[in-house]
């Protein structure tokens, strides 16, 4: 047994905690305080066919490092996660992954929505978190751009109690902005090219699909106040929708692009720091439920490219939790608040067994 004395929980209670385990140790946790263990619902770990850039074995030792002990992984690999013969080898690989660095990471796996194998997606029920639609491309060539598959994807996830989780960006319009731009292609023409509007018509149409077929809806890194509004507008005509922004659209806006160059481009891209005001603002009023840290690691080369080679995505899982106690020093988030999104409302959207993960933080170490 394991047992920490002389903790603080989040609501200020000292606390002794007795946890099952092989090992008997007693940890003297004064001056600490104890929170439930991140659950990150949005990663990209790379496995299987991009392992160059990430693997579970990196991707495990990064998560500890950050408080986070349950992920759940995108199926934008090579190949893609679409079949259940896929998702089982894709299983297998991060069990031997995970077994390699002794890292007992729990995960789930996200399944991919693939137009021309849309029939695998009852196989999957219950082996899967839910179904994962990219309304606009990413890393990788999952994306479903035409009306009649997004149909098909909604009903046939509300037929077998499914959530699905959208890349809420408009394909059609992605393709529009590139061939009429002609400004100079800097990474910073990415917020451009990509703009709101873009994310806010793919968020309209997913909304009014979950209206139609009853579908639960994870809206994931929500970036903009435009986005917020309409999610807010669903969640009060009582629809399942949820929402998870990422801590790059929390803290980071269209500023990096000076200093982090092509490390700053992501999809949905950075919106100016008027946004991240209008995202604070949605985590006080509920509108926003989770977290997500989009942890998507390219190679340093890679994101060297110039812009239209770098491709998207920054890593972030080892420091979400820190960037929120951050926020929660300056004022911007009570703990209640870290918690809810970092552990508290995942559980229950995701509808995840009971454990006790815990991770101790010095709130007082500025360092």
């Amino acid at each position: 047994m394991i047992v920490i004395n002389h903790a603080t929980n989040y609501r200020g209670e000292t606390v002794t905690l007795e946890l099952a385990s092989d090992e008997s140790s007693v940890i003297d946790a004064s001056g600490l305080t104890l929170l439930p263990a991140v659950i990150d619902p949005h990663v990209h770990f790379r496995t299987p066919g991009m392992e160059y850039k990430e693997d579970w074995r990196t991707g495990a030792k990064a998560a500890i490092r950050g408080g986070c002990t349950t992920v759940f992984d995108m199926p934008n690999t090579k190949p893609p996660t679409f079949t259940v013969d896929l998702l089982r080898d894709k299983k297998a690989l991060i069990d031997k992954q995970l077994k390699e660095v002794g890292i007992p990471l729990r995960y789930d796996l996200f399944f991919g929505a693939d137009k021309h194998h849309l029939n695998q997606i009852p196989n999957a029920k219950g082996q899967v978190i839910g179904i994962k639609v990219f309304m606009g491309c990413s890393t990788g060539n999952l994306v479903i751009d035409d009306d009649e598959s997004l149909h098909a994807v909604f009903k046939l996830a509300a037929q077998q109690n499914m959530l699905v989780a959208v890349h809420a960006e408009d394909e059609h319009l992605i393709q529009e902005r590139k061939a009429n731009y002609r400004g100079a292609m800097e990474y910073k023409a990415h917020s451009l090219l990509r703009d709101i509007e873009v994310a806010t018509r793919a968020v309209e149409k997913a909304i009014a699909l979950t209206e139609r077929y009853g579908t639960r809806l994870y809206i994931l890194h929500v970036s903009s106040a435009e986005e917020i509004a309409l999610i807010k507008a669903a969640k009060q005509k009582g629809l399942p929708v949820f929402a998870e922004p990422t801590p790059h659209h929390l803290f980071f806006d269209t500023s990096q692009y000076d200093t982090l160059q092509g490390r700053a481009v992501v999809n949905p891209p950075l919106r100016d720091a008027s946004h991240k005001e209008a995202l604070f603002a949605a985590i006080k009023e509920g509108v926003i439920d989770t977290i997500g840290s989009d942890h998507a690691p390219h190679t340093q080369d890679e994101k060297a490219q110039g812009y239209g080679q770098c491709p998207s995505g920054m890593p972030g899982i080892e420091f979400m939790l820190p960037l929120l106690l951050d926020a929660h020093a300056k004022n911007l988030l009570t703990l209640d608040e870290v918690v809810s999104l970092t552990s508290k409302r995942a559980r229950h959207i995701f509808a995840l067994p009971e454990y006790e993960d815990w991770v101790l933080v010095d709130l007082e170490n500025t360092a």
